[in-house]
C-alpha cells in the first residue's frame, strides 16, 4: 500500500519550488501539498493554488497576501502572511515533510521550527546550514529528524555513502565551472550581468546563477557538506566537471570511488529526497551516454577566490560563515541591480568578513545578529 506524504513547500514559485511541483504532479497519489509558501509572486501562486488545492498558502509580503485573498476567495484555501504564517505552515500536524526551497538565510528559522516539530526536512536551502549548521544539526540529532539533501551534489553523495562512514577517505563535489570556466582573472573584469546569468547547464534562479558564476555556490556547498556528512574540510574536494553528468563522488579508503550520474535535472534529487528510502518511477528524460565525453579539472582559486575563502571561513566556524553568506547575499543583489561589478562581489564579502568579530558557541539570536550586522555593513560598503 502506498503511503501518502503531505508536504509544506517553502519557495513554491522559485526554480526549485516549481520543479518540486513537477515531481508532485508526476507522483500522483504518493504526494499531497498541504501548504505553499512564497514571497510576492501573486499570479504564479494563484495558478499553483488552483492546480494543487493546498489547505494553506502563505505570502511573506503583506500586500501580496491581501491581494491573493481576493483572488482565491472562491476556494476554501486559507491565505496567511509573514514569518508567523510560515511557522504555522511547517509545524502543522498534517505535514510529514517540509521542502525548504527558499533562497537565502530566510530559510533558517522555519527549518529549525520544522525540525523541532519533528518534520522530515528535504533541504534545498544550503544557506540554512552555512549560517546555522551546528545549531541545525544538533537540533535534528536531538529530535531524531532526518535531513535529506536536495542539492544535486549532496544528493549524489548521500546516495553513494555506505553505512559505515569510517571507510570514507574523501568526498568529491563536482562543479560545472559556470559560464566563465577557463577565464583568467583579468578577463573577469569585463563580466556583465547578462553574461553572468547565462549558465551553460542549469536553469536556476538569478541569485544561485550568480553564485555559480563566482563559485561562491560551490563554497557554500563545501560548508553544507561538512555539516550534512560530518566530514572534515580536508576530506572535501572540489573538481570542475563542465558536463554536469557526474553529480558528485565518494572515495573510500580502499581506493574505490562511487559516483552518482544523471542529467542536469533537479527533479531527480528532489524526487529522491521525497521518495527515500525507495525510488519511484518517473517519466523524466534519461541520461544517454552515447557520444558523451566526461572531463574533470582543478578549480582556479586565483580567478575564483570565493571557493578558497569558503574553505577558510568554514574552518574558522562560529558566526563567520553566517557573515560570509549574508554579505554575499547583499553583494549579489547589488550586482543584479548593477550597483557593483562582478569582481566587486568578492571584494565586499572579503571586507565584511575581515571586519567581523567572530563569536563561538552560538544560539539562534547570535547567528541572526551576526547576519543582520553583515547585511548592514555590506550595504554601507556598496553605498560608498
Amino acid at each position: 500500500m502506498i503511503r501518502l506524504k503531505t508536504l509544506t513547500l517553502l519557495g513554491s514559485t522559485g526554480s526549485i519550488g516549481r520543479q518540486t511541483l513537477d515531481v508532485v504532479r508526476c507522483a500522483g497519489e504518493q504526494l499531497k501539498i498541504y501548504a505553499l509558501v512564497a514571497d510576492r509572486s501573486i499570479q504564479l501562486m494563484e495558478q499553483q493554488a488552483r492546480q494543487f488545492h493546498p489547505e494553506v498558502v502563505v505570502m511573506m509580503d503583506e500586500m501580496a497576501a491581501r491581494e491573493l485573498r481576493g483572488r482565491l476567495k472562491d476556494l476554501p484555501i486559507k491565505v496567511d502572511q509573514g514569518m508567523a504564517g510560515i511557522i504555522n505552515a511547517v509545524t502543522a500536524p498534517l505535514v510529514d515533510t517540509v521542502v525548504t526551497a527558499l533562497s537565502g538565510r530566510i530559510g533558517l528559522v522555519p527549518t529549525l521550527a520544522a525540525i523541532k516539530a519533528g518534520k522530515n526536512i528535504a533541504l534545498a536551502n544550503k544557506e540554512t546550514l552555512v549560517a546555522g549548521g551546528d545549531l541545525v544539526m544538533s537540533t535534528a540529532k536531538k529530535m531524531k529528524c532526518p535531513i535529506l539533501p536536495v542539492d544535486s551534489e549532496h544528493s549524489a553523495i548521500f546516495q553513494c555513502l555506505e553505512e559505515n562512514p569510517d571507510t570514507v577517505e574523501k568526498i568529491i563535489l563536482t562543479a560545472s565551472g559556470g559560464p566563465f570556466f577557463g577565464w583568467a582573472k583579468e578577463q573577469l573584469a569585463t563580466v556583465t550581468l547578462e553574461k553572468a546569468l547565462q549558465h551553460p547547464n542549469w536553469d536556476m534562479g538569478a541569485k544561485i546563477t550568480i553564485d555559480s558564476a563566482t563559485m561562491m555556490n560551490k563554497g557554500l556547498e563545501v560548508i553544507e557538506a561538512h555539516y550534512l556528512f560530518n566530514m572534515e574540510y580536508d576530506q572535501i574536494e572540489v573538481l570542475i566537471h563542465p558536463q554536469s553528468v557526474v553529480h558528485s563522488m565518494v572515495e573510500y579508503r580502499d581506493g574505490s570511488v562511487l559516483a552518482q550520474l544523471g542529467r542536469p535535472d533537479m527533479r531527480l534529487p528532489i524526487q529522491y529526497a521525497l521518495s527515500y528510502p525507495t525510488r519511484w518511477k518517473n517519466s523524466f528524460e534519461r541520461l544517454d551516454f552515447r557520444g558523451k565525453t566526461l572531463t574533470f579539472h582543478e578549480p582556479d582559486l586565483l580567478a575564483f577566490p570565493a571557493l578558497g575563502m569558503a574553505y577558510q571561513v568554514g574552518r574558522r566556524g562560529g558566526t563567520l560563515p553566517a557573515v560570509m553568506n549574508a554579505a554575499n547575499e547583499i553583494a549579489v543583489m547589488a550586482f543584479l541591480q548593477k550597483k557593483v561589478t562582478y569582481l566587486g562581489i568578492q571584494d565586499i564579502v572579503e571586507k565584511v568578513c575581515a571586519e567581523h568579530d567572530v563569536l563561538d558557541n552560538m544560539d539562534l539570536e547570535s547567528i541572526l545578529d551576526a547576519d543582520n550586522w553583515a547585511r548592514r555593513r555590506a550595504a554601507e560598503l556598496i553605498a560608498k
